[in-house]
Parts: structure tokens; C-alpha cells; sequence
């Protein structure tokens, strides 16, 4: 059975296709100001890459914040139940995933079967997502993409007390007018998110192994500031920044049983 996936994020648009619990393929688009547009984009550019066309999909699964503008879906699921499935399908062992994206951060406690047995979420504020950390780059004038390998560099991590994105964006400043290296800086910038992301984590009781998700999963300074929060090793996909769209597919295959 072909089944497809599409999570429709803040800032990304994320497709998956499967056939049989095989992943057939992926795909990253931004959302832009679009997300309608984006949900349909990202599957139609997929499909094209495949040689497939939209009768080939069995059914579809929409999920993210944009899951409901995804108007031909079969059915839109949250995305904490579509990103334990991914993680459980990706590695069966994963009892605890931490998911960091553009406008939110969420951890989910999951037990051996993939079922969501608790999360937590800040979708309130900027501080501790992708969009924290981009603004930060543009204020150091750094390019984000960079940042996990600096963030090895660094030898004294600066302080970053403030939790809110506009007040840390001033202590950065501060910093910088101060002569702190960039490296320090950034360093602090990855711990400030480590700190706000591993409280969240903690209430909800850290369960191993543990998983992270979402595009700032690819950010080696990210993974590594939060391993040394929660003081245990954590793992990343290739298939991080699609893990909500391909748990997003597998749920599809279950609405024709």
C-alpha cells in the first residue's frame, strides 16, 4: 500500500511517501507566506522526483501546524501521535523524543509501541526553537548553517540569561560590543536553548533512548548542548526534519484497515 505524509511547518513543508512501511522518498520545502500552496508544492514536487502520480497515493495524512490547510488529505493527525510513529518506526527502541522546530520545541514521552504516553510543548514563545537561533545568526552575521561547528570551538560559553528572543538578542549585543569571541557566543546561544528545552524535558521525566527530530536536530552544537543538559546521549536520524511526515504516512496506512 502507497501511502504519503505531509507536514506542514511554520517554516518548512515536509513530504513523505511509503510503500509497504518502505520509505520511498522525501521532501523539504520552505513554507513560505503560503502554507495551502506549500502542502500541495511539497507532495507534487515529491511525486514528480518519483516518477508517481497523486491517484498512486492510497492515502494521505496530514499533520503540523498547517495540517488543516491541506484541504485533500484523508485525514489530519496532530503532530505529536505522527512524530512518535515516525521515531518508533525509525528505531523501535526510542522511548523519548525531543522535537525542535521553527515556532515551537515539544518532547514526547513514548512507550515500546510508539504510543504517546506524555508531551510537553512550548508553542508560546521563540526562545528554545529553529527561529531562536535564527535570529541570533543574523545578529552575529553568521551563517546558521555553521553554527554546530563553532559551537565545537568555543572554549569559555558566554552567559545568555535572558529566555526571552528579544532580550537575548540585546545581551548578544551586549556581548559583541564587549569583545566576546563569536565562538563563546554561540556556545552560550546553544546552551540558553539546551537549558529552556531539557527544563521542559525533565517534566515531563526523560525516558532512554532518546531521539531528536526537526531541522535543528542538524545542528551538531544543538544535539551536543542538550546531551550535556540531560546528561545522556541522544540520537539523530538521517531522517530528522521529515521524522512528523513519515510517521504522518505510517498513520495513513492504518485508515483503510
Amino acid at each position: 500500500m502507497i501511502t504519503a505524509g505531509i507536514d506542514v511547518g511554520s517554516i518548512t513543508a515536509k513530504a513523505a511517501v511509503l510503500d509497504a512501511a518502505n520509505i520511498v522518498g522525501t521532501k523539504i520545502i520552505s513554507t513560505g507566506y503560503d502554507a495551502k500552496k506549500a502542502g500541495r508544492s511539497v507532495l507534487d514536487q515529491l511525486l514528480e522526483t518519483l516518477d508517481m502520480a497523486a491517484q498512486d497515493i492510497q492515502a494521505l495524512v496530514a499533520t503540523g501546524y498547517g495540517r488543516n490547510t491541506v484541504d485533500f488529505a484523508d485525514k489530519t493527525i496532530t503532530e505529536i501521535t505522527c512524530h512518535g510513529a515516525g521515531a518508533h518506526f525509525l528505531n523501535p527502541d526510542i522511548r523519548f523524543i525531543i522535537d525542535v522546530g521553527g515556532q515551537d520545541s515539544k518532547v514526547i514521552r513514548i512507550n515500546e509501541a510508539g504510543k504517546v504516553m506524555d508531551f510537553a510543548m512550548n508553542d508560546k514563545c521563540a526562545a528554545g526553537t529553529g527561529r531562536f537561533l535564527e535570529v541570533m545568526a543574523r545578529a552575529l552575521e553568521a551563517d546558521l548553517d555553521q553554527f554546530g561547528d563553532i559551537f565545537l570551538k568555543a572554549e569559555n560559553p558566554a552567559k545568555i540569561s535572558s529566555v526571552c528572543t528579544v532580550f537575548a538578542e540585546s545581551e548578544v549585543i551586549s556581548l559583541i560590543a564587549k569583545g566576546e569571541s563569536r565562538e563563546n557566543i554561540i556556545a552560550g546561544i546553544h546552551e540558553s536553548v539546551a537549558a529552556r528545552i531539557s527544563a521542559l524535558a525533565k517534566r515531563v521525566g526523560v525516558a532512554e533512548p532518546v531521539m531528536m527530530t526537526g531541522g535543528v536536530a542538524k545542528n551538531i552544537g544543538a544535539v551536543k548542548a542538550l546531551e550535556d543538559k540531560l546528561e545522556t546521549s541522544i540520537r539523530v536520524s538521517e531522517f530528522a526534519q521529515v521524522n512528523g511526515a513519515i510517521g504522518a504516512a505510517l498513520l495513513a496506512e492504518r485508515l483503510n484497515r
